[in-house]
């Protein structure tokens, strides 16, 4: 990671109190203008997520946005097309871009024109698609930084993945946002491995309930996300680079056993993915095709548990001896938060859940880049 956070960095200097976001908290219904941060520069902190992007210019929970991780590329007359809505639509529904002599549609206008989530892919391919999206649904131009994450599936392609990553995203952008043109210049960029926004944004909470200080204790961060289980093994807030790794098992493992069985039914459908995620009785999912919808919960508990084993199996192998303490993260860290803490508990480990979870590794990213501008001398 660049610029390395040590444990006297200020990450709590400017904390404020949080509640956790419920299920039921509508995602994406404060959007935000842009931030005015401490340092006085505009951050802006994307977690490249499989299922969904994130992103956010504050640290502010309720005003990180979500944006389905669907990317397509089009003729710039498809991308404009259509635009005759009587009256101002969401635009996170309609998310459309022209960059460099392409068009580009992203979420669930990509989905809707038969986009997938891009399962397998690295996250450096439309990774500059999908920031210059959140910076314009930021209403974000001129001098911006931008920290964002990668899983780290080893130092040498983490390293590599990063350089790229860098490469695309520093410097001066021109695009034309859904009709309007915008100027970007990015100034700074920092890549962190995916999960480690999580640690910061616990340590940095003042309410932190029963969990430690994580500047002064061995502990891992497992982020179960769509793509990678995440696992980082932090030593007094010192990344411990060789025991840690991001394998290639998520998510999107468990939204093939449900679509198993499920006939017709697509793994990455983003409709099959909200319905495994709804509350207990409203989940519901019909397939393209199909004459009714079929009940998930007649099939989730089995398969939740089953796959909650193999995850905890997994972690536990990967376990350093010495950690003592597990903030689970991702979206997966909280849907499988019950089985999987309980069978940490059988370990004698100590188990933590980021709250909240889907959130935690912008909002950490956004805390790290805003330590280091603030750190920065005036000549820096």
């Amino acid at each position: 990671m660049t610029d390395q956070p040590t444990a006297a960095t200020p990450m709590n200097a400017a904390a404020i109190p949080m509640n956790r976001v419920s299920a039921s908290t509508p995602i994406n219904a404060n959007p935000v203008v842009p931030n005015n941060s401490a340092t006085g520069k505009k951050i802006l902190s994307v977690d490249l997520g499989r299922t969904s992007t994130k992103a956010c210019i504050t640290r502010e929970p309720g005003n990180v946005i979500f944006i389905s991780a669907n990317v397509k590329e089009m003729s710039m007359e498809q991308v404009r097309g259509g635009v005759f809505e009587a009256r101002a639509t969401d635009p996170l529904m309609d998310l459309w871009l022209e960059y460099q002599g392409s068009g580009y549609a992203v979420g669930q206008l990509a989905a809707d024109f038969g986009a997938n989530l891009g399962v397998g892919q690295s996250k450096v391919e439309d990774a500059l698609v999908k920031t210059l999206a959140c910076a314009g649904y930021f209403k974000l131009k001129d001098e911006i930084s931008v920290v964002v994450g990668l899983p780290y599936l080893s130092q040498e392609q983490f390293e590599k993945e990063k350089a790229q990553l860098i490469s695309q995203l520093e410097g001066p952008h021109v695009m034309n946002f859904r009709g309007e043109s915008v100027s970007l210049n990015v100034n700074k960029v920092w890549v962190m491995p995916e999960g480690y926004g999580s640690l910061l944004w616990c340590e940095g909470k003042p309410q932190k309930g029963a969990m430690p200080d994580f500047t002064k204790v061995s502990a891992a961060i497992v982020d179960i996300g769509h793509q990678t289980i995440d696992c980082l093994m932090v030593d007094n807030f010192r990344f411990a680079r060789g025991a840690s790794k991001s394998e290639d098992f998520g998510m999107s493992k468990f939204y093939e056993l449900v679509a198993a069985e499920v006939e017709g039914s697509d793994s990455q459908s983003l409709a099959l993915i909200a319905a495994v995620n709804r509350p207990k009785g409203d989940r519901f999912y019909r397939p393209r095709g199909a004459s009714k919808p079929a009940n998930l919960d007649d099939v989730l508990p089995n398969l939740t548990e089953m796959f909650s084993r193999e995850i905890c199996s997994r972690v536990l192998a990967w376990l350093p001896e010495r950690v003592t303490d597990v903030i689970l993260t991702g979206g997966g860290g909280e849907y499988f938060w019950e089985d999987v803490q309980r069978l940490l508990k059988e370990a004698k480990i100590n188990a933590h859940l980021a709250s909240p979870s889907r959130q935690a590794n912008a909002l950490g990213q956004y805390i790290y880049a805003e330590a280091q501008l603030a750190n920065r001398s005036p000549k820096a």
